[in-house]
């Protein structure tokens, strides 16, 4: 299947957050919404006496549920269910993004200290796939609700979409995707770049190559500002480190867009600190673009 957005469930409500988001995302890109369930099914901690015709059932009966709340939610969505069996969640999940245009999971609120506990199925998920990933926390209200902030279809508006780049790597990937969700949303695209200098500069120095690479971070985007003439775009070249000022400017913002280098080792999960930090403390929804 091609052409979807898919979101892993396992019936908790970081899950059904996420369905709810992907289910709006769905309706943007004006594409069906797939729901995905992999191999295990309620937790061993409460039911550990589950066979596994038991947790068939369970999965079957848990999707059913979740695709019958969408279509009550959004009648105009298609939406489609999948059980993946036999196999561990990062490979079903990794899977079931291959054949979307998308892939849509669920992160747990932990507080604004400890942040967000985004689990080893989901960065092993995120490291498993190509294609774009993107974590929803849940919400303090209802299941189902993809943040805290009013719903745009009710407000009428889109908040901002945030972009973390680097420019010492190549990101087209990782650009494109954000100026496609800003312009989808009709949002204000703020584009955000962290960069240091050696302590031996002065500050006359400093104050130079500041200039000099906020200059290069709109000759960069130039290109992208043509291609998406609509897209209000809003450029930061801040001194430091960019993951404190992404984890800043999320809580305001409808989404963060972060890069993932694309790692031949297939060992270790590699997504970089800037985006492991952004994941974990994050108060809007993050995208994480796979790129080379």
């Amino acid at each position: 299947m091609t052409g979807n957005v898919a979101v892993g469930l396992d019936g908790t409500l970081e899950s059904l957050a996420a369905a709810e988001w992907a289910a709006r995302e769905a309706l943007l890109r004006k594409v069906p919404l797939h729901l995905v369930h992999v191999a295990e099914g309620p937790s061993t901690l409460t039911r550990p006496a589950l066979t596994p015709e038991m947790r068939r059932t369970w999965a079957e009966e848990m999707l059913e549920k979740a695709a019958a709340d969408v279509r009550q939610r959004h009648p105009q969505l298609e939406v489609t269910t999948r059980h993946f069996a036999g196999q561990q969640p990062p490979a079903g999940l990794a899977t079931a993004a291959s054949e979307a245009d998308l892939l849509v999971l669920g992160s747990r609120g932990l507080g604004s200290v400890a942040g967000f506990l985004i689990g080893s199925v989901g960065l092993a998920t995120v490291s498993a796939t190509e294609q774009p990933v993107v974590l929803v926390r849940a919400a303090k209200g209802r299941a189902g609700a993809p943040s805290d902030s009013v719903p745009a279809e009710a407000s009428g508006a889109y908040r901002d979409v945030v972009l973390g780049v680097d420019m010492r790597q190549g990101c087209d990937a990782v650009i494109a995707f954000a100026f496609d969700a800003a312009a989808r949303r009709a949002a204000t695209l703020r584009v955000v770049h962290g960069w240091k200098i050696p302590p031996v500069y002065t500050k006359y120095a400093a104050v130079d190559a500041g200039e000099e690479i906020a200059r290069a971070l709109s000759d960069m985007l130039m290109p992208w500002r043509q291609k998406f003439p609509s897209v209000n775009v809003v450029e930061q070249a801040v001194f430091g480190g960019a993951s404190q000022q992404l984890v800043y400017e999320s809580a305001g913002a409808e989404l963060v867009v972060v890069g993932r280098r694309i790692q031949d080792a297939p060992l270790a999960a590699h997504i970089g600190p800037v985006t492991h930090a952004v994941l974990h403390h994050s108060a809007a929804p993050v995208a994480v673009i796979a790129h080379r």
